[in-house]
């Protein structure tokens, strides 16, 4: 895996960083924009993190820790999936950082996940990352 090919996506969302905040760590709401996943945490750095579901047709659950946690501020996790193929070791781990910035009246959400094997694997995760902030959006501008 190469860390310096990044995945990022961004999205402007019309409402506070505290509302963006809550929709990012709330089980419920994740649910609803994160393609059905079933999110656990105890939403604080050094606790695990899990995500289970179904994704294009297989079921999974992926697991991370918390490696940041800055409320209104910033996000960040590792993030393991045994559909990757990959054994479970560290350096097949993505790093998922979520930042909230101030835009205006609204909130910028911008989102970068290192350690893609390749340029083909980055698109992928970034149109992925695209879509689940397009539904983030949704969701809390409702």
């Amino acid at each position: 895996m190469a860390t310096d090919l990044i995945a990022k996506a961004s999205v402007d969302i019309a409402a506070t960083e505290e509302a963006v905040w809550r929709a990012l760590v709330d089980p419920a709401a994740i649910t609803e924009y994160m393609f059905g996943a079933t999110v656990t945490s105890e939403w604080r750095e050094g606790s695990p993190i899990t995500w289970a579901g179904e994704y294009e047709g297989k079921a999974y659950e992926d697991k991370g820790e918390i490696t940041a946690f800055e409320p209104n501020k910033r996000l960040a996790y590792t993030h393991f999936s045994p559909l990757s193929g990959q054994p479970d070791v560290p350096e097949n781990y993505h790093h998922v950082t979520i930042e909230l910035t101030a835009e205006g009246v609204g909130t910028r959400v911008s989102l970068e996940q290192d350690n893609n094997a390749d340029e083909e694997a980055r698109d992928h995760s970034a149109k992925n990352w695209e879509t689940m902030l397009a539904g983030l959006k949704r969701y809390v501008e409702g």
